[in-house]
Formats: C-alpha cells, sequence, structure tokens
C-alpha cells in the first residue's frame, strides 16, 4: 500500500470506526500526510535492503520532528520574535531574527518542530533568490580527511583533531560520571531499591543535555572548518570517497571514526561549494593517495598505517597525510559531486 492510499483508509475507513483515535484530526492534515508519507520511505528503503526495518519513535529517546506548512500565502508566518505554528498559535522564539521574514523578500514554505535534550528547536524552509556566484579563480585544491589529524589541505594548511581538545576532553570525563549515575540508579530499580523515577528523568536529561552539547562543539567545528576552506575561494576541491562503513566494523578505530562526522564534513562542503560554483571532486575510495608519491608517481605497496613519514626511492620525503592531499589536488580519475 502506498502512502496516498493509507491516508484515504485512514480518513475514510479507520478514523470514522474508531473515535477513540480522534485526536489525529487535530493537528493539521499536511502534518498528518508528511508523517505517512515519512513511513511509506522508510518501508520502501527497508524493501530494498537499504536500511533496517523501521522501528517506533519514542519522544524521550528519539529525534522526533512536528512537520507544517504555511497554509495561506498571504499569512504572516515570521516576525522578529515569534513564529506562527498551525493549531498552536503564535510561538516565542528565545533566538531573534534568526528566521528571515516576509518582509525581507523571503518566501517560506514549511517548517518542523524538534525536542532535544528538554529543547525545543524549530527550522524552516525557505525559498531564497538565487545569489551571484563569485569568480573563483584560485588553484585548485585537495583535502584528505583523517584521524589524526582531522583535515589535511594541499595548501599546507592542517585542521586539528577536535577530539583531542581540552575541552571536548573534560565534557567526555562529565559524560562518563553523568552515565555512571544513571547506570547505578537503574541497577537500584531492578534490586528493588528505593528509587525515585523521576530521579532517573533527571539524570537522564543531564546525560542527553552531554551528549547534545559534545554534538554541538564537533559540529562547530565542522562548520567553521569548511567556512575557512571556502573562503580561499578554489576553483575546485578534491576530497575521496571514504568507506567509513567499513572502517566502523574495526573496534579499535569505530569510536574514533564515528565522531569526525566524515559524512556530514562531506554533505556540508558539497552544500557550500554548490552555493560558491566550486567544483567538488570525489576520488574512488581505492585510490592509492596515501601510498603514491608525489614526485615520481610511484606506488609503495608496504605501507602500513604507522608509517607517518612518506619515503620514496627516488629521494621525495614527506608528511603521509600531506603527501596524499597533494595527490588527491593533481588526480586525474574522478567524479564531479
Amino acid at each position: 500500500m502506498s502512502g496516498k492510499s493509507f491516508s484515504v483508509w485512514l480518513n475514510n475507513e479507520y478514523l470514522p470506526n474508531h473515535p477513540e483515535y480522534s485526536w489525529v484530526k487535530e493537528v493539521s492534515s499536511k502534518s498528518v500526510k508528511h508523517s505517512i508519507e515519512c513511513g511509506c520511505t522508510a518501508f520502501t528503503r527497508f524493501f530494498k535492503h537499504q536500511s533496517a526495518f523501521p522501528n517506533y519513535k519514542k519522544k524521550g529517546k528519539s529525534d522526533v520532528k512536528m512537520y507544517f506548512v504555511k497554509n495561506n500565502p498571504k499569512d504572516c508566518f515570521c516576525e522578529r520574535h515569534r513564529i506562527n505554528i498551525p493549531t498552536l498559535g503564535w510561538v516565542r522564539i528565545k533566538e531573534k531574527g534568526y528566521i528571515p521574514t516576509t518582509k525581507d523578500g523571503y518566501i517560506i514554505k514549511s517548517g518542523s518542530v524538534s525536542i532535544k535534550a528538554d529543547k525545543f528547536y524549530v527550522s524552516v524552509l525557505v525559498e531564497i533568490p538565487e545569489a551571484q556566484i563569485a569568480n573563483n579563480s584560485n588553484d585548485g585544491i585537495g583535502i584528505d580527511l583523517g584521524l589524526k589529524d582531522f583535515a589535511i589541505v594541499s595548501n599546507g594548511k592542517t585542521y586539528k583533531n577536535i577530539n583531542k581538545s581540552a575541552r571536548l576532553k573534560k565534557l567526555e570525563k562529565q559524560l562518563i560520571r553523568e552515565q555512571r549515575c544513571l547506570s547505578r540508579k537503574y541497577e537500584n530499580l531492578k534490586k528493588g531499591e528505593v528509587t525515585q523515577r523521576a530521579n532517573i528523568q533527571k539524570q537522564k536529561l543531564k546525560v542527553q543535555k552531554l551528549h547534545h552539547k559534545i554534538d554541538n562543539v564537533r559540529t562547530d567545528y565542522i562548520n567553521k572548518t569548511i567556512a575557512e576552506i571556502v573562503k580561499t575561494k578554489p576553483s575546485y576541491m578534491t576530497i575521496e570517497d571514504l568507506n567509513v562503513k567499513g572502517m566502523m566494523k574495526n573496534r579499535h578505530l569505530s569510536k574514533a571514526v564515528a565522531s569526525q562526522k566524515f559524512y556530514e564534513f562531506r554533505a556540508k562542503l558539497q552544500s557550500k561549494c554548490n552555493e560558491n560554483g566550486i567544483e567538488l571532486r570525489v576520488v574512488a575510495r581505492w585510490y592509492p593517495s596515501s601510498k603514491m608519491c608525489h614526485r615520481c608517481g610511484c606506488i609503495k605497496r608496504d605501507l602500513k598505517l604507522s608509517d607517518r613519514i612518506y619515503r620514496c626511492e627516488c629521494g621525495y620525503v614527506e608528511d603521509r597525510d600531506f603527501n596524499a592531499a597533494l595527490n588527491l589536488r593533481d588526480a586525474i580519475t574522478y567524479e564531479v559531486a
């Protein structure tokens, strides 16, 4: 059954015979249709073996979002300090001036409300006029992503691993301490000891806030790194198609790989390249960027992961990651993302 057929069956057959579920009609009809289409997409991906079986999303555990649309194009949808959400009405916004208004000439299409660590967030889909693309006449660059350093650029710039920063280490220590405290409360509950469930919820909220804070620190570092790279205005960028799924199978490196957020970096980099008219090139994952000598092109088959300095028989000596970034910059075989 398709999402459209399910929507017709729900409205015409199921809800009239089951009045206890009439609360579905209290929210916007387009919000219900959007939820049905999301469920249809999830099952379609499952039957195509692209993802796992869809799970029920619980409010306290999953990133549940409420979708809404702007029903009347002439209505005022957003002002400087508040936003009009269907069935809720005008809702004040803590951070003012972030969402563009119709007075600025933008067309607001839809939005969604989500909750993370006991805080509500609203994101809005806005149609903006196409900006003029700047002339990027500089040379291209190659970007090598790694674990020792986050990103090594062929122009000599190196972006350090954010996980080694003192601030993030301090937050992770706090997270370990709060998780241990939460685990003890659950263990006491299993043993039959007196443990208030309200205290468990308070402790769970502390853990969620720390997770959210750590995630924001890493995301902010990615955004600033991409912005600094794009400001150099290269004519093209070349990155490698990393096998992140295969790297995650290594139990010694899985945590470090997950915390680097390689997929998020590539998605945001591609978005920024499209905005600024920069060509993003992606080389195959089997391209020997680290094993190839940048001077003579000789491939060193016996190169180990522990070899941080690349030494070639022709006398070329260079840092392993910087050598890979140079090879990515000069790659001939690639695909344009």
